[in-house]
């Protein structure tokens, strides 16, 4: 298994908006704390969080050739674990790819809620995770207006997928964004 340093070594390379790094961060962020609840490999966890998307700014198309296509063979030619491959291809419904592994379901479940809760932050007058509540995140998924970018249906999937609540699950994704909020550029003005 690559070390954090190296993936994140990959990251950088492939993705140079400070938007997408950042959600990259955030993604490793949710997948080490649950990690860590479930007593799971936390590197492979967090590595899986790091790299989920970092292709996706050289090749956007959701086609053979695109995005997660084109960075799982890049990982495969890296030797990263075939586990961490298939839960990145899997996290893309158009794939086709299943999630059969905890890994997976858990990269599907917490992708498109770290996006939204750091949309859910940065509307904040103060900008701060720190006073976010679950409450807030949930108005916000409901107004189809905010954060349009955000796929609705596969917040609610992922928490079925992993067997929460969504209120359990928003709760434990701001925890862990706020234990990471000074890289995530979320601990206020």
């Amino acid at each position: 298994m690559k070390t954090r340093e190296e993936a994140h070594d990959l990251l950088k390379k492939y993705t140079e908006t400070d938007s997408l790094r950042k959600h990259a961060y955030a993604v490793e962020a949710a997948l080490s704390h649950y990690a860590k609840q479930l007593g799971e490999d936390d590197t492979l966890w967090s590595v899986t969080g790091l790299l989920h998307d970092f292709d996706y700014e050289k090749y956007p198309t959701a086609e053979p050739g695109g995005h997660p296509y084109v960075g799982c063979q890049i990982l495969r030619d890296e030797g990263y674990p075939e586990e961490m491959i298939e839960a990145i291809m899997g996290h893309a419904h158009y794939t086709g790819v299943p999630r059969t592994t905890t890994l997976a379901k858990y990269l599907f479940a917490c992708d498109e809620l770290s996006g939204l809760v750091t949309a859910s932050v940065l509307v904040r007058p103060d900008k701060s995770i720190h006073q976010l509540e679950v409450s807030s995140v949930k108005k916000k998924l409901k107004d189809k207006a905010f954060a349009r970018g955000v796929n609705r249906e596969d917040v609610r999937m992922g928490a079925e997928e992993i067997q929460l609540d969504l209120d359990t699950h928003i709760g434990n994704v701001i925890a862990a964004l706020r234990a990471r909020s000074d890289l995530l550029g979320l601990s206020g003005v």
